[in-house]
């Protein structure tokens, strides 16, 4: 793992906690999170893909998208977005739906808040991934979260160059 990853699970707190440094500047990084021809090319952990249905990347408007597997399994997802400053940081409630946006009844909703750290030719990326109960965090650290993430940053690291 780079010296310049940080990822911790703070289960009291329902939460995940991950910085991640990339040799690039915040207006690439800040590209790659919010276009969805960008973040469909790191997003999911290969072979997997994500394939955007919509996206409206403002403050109400959402990014459906479905997660691909390599014999054709969809398993989709809504993020919608609930604050935005351009090129600083974004926050966003994903949760796991149907291929219209529907909700799939029970799926955990995580709330994200993301920062973009401008740093010269580099940004660093923080992000605080928060549960509204104990259960939804145990079940997305399960699910494989961040083995899953750890190998998307590192498909944005290396798309980055």
């Amino acid at each position: 793992m780079p010296n310049n990853f940080i990822i911790e699970k703070y289960p009291g707190d329902k939460r995940i906690h991950i910085e991640r440094e990339f040799n690039a500047p915040v207006g690439v990084v800040w590209k790659a999170w919010t276009d969805p021809a960008v973040l469909e090319k790191w997003w999911e952990p290969k072979p997997w893909v994500a394939k955007t249905r919509s996206m409206d990347f403002r403050v109400g408007g959402a990014w459906l998208y479905a997660m691909v597997g390599p014999e054709g399994q969809q398993h989709w997802s809504n993020v919608i977005f609930t604050a935005i400053e351009h090129e600083s940081s974004f926050a966003a409630d994903a949760i796991f739906t149907d291929d219209k946006g529907n909700a799939v009844p029970g799926a955990p909703i995580g709330h994200w808040d993301n920062k973009f750290i401008n740093q010269g030719d580099k940004t660093r990326v923080v992000v605080d991934l928060s549960f509204d109960n104990e259960a939804d965090f145990k079940l997305l650290v399960e699910m494989g979260f961040e083995g899953g993430f750890t190998i998307g940053l590192n498909q944005l690291d290396a798309l980055l160059g």
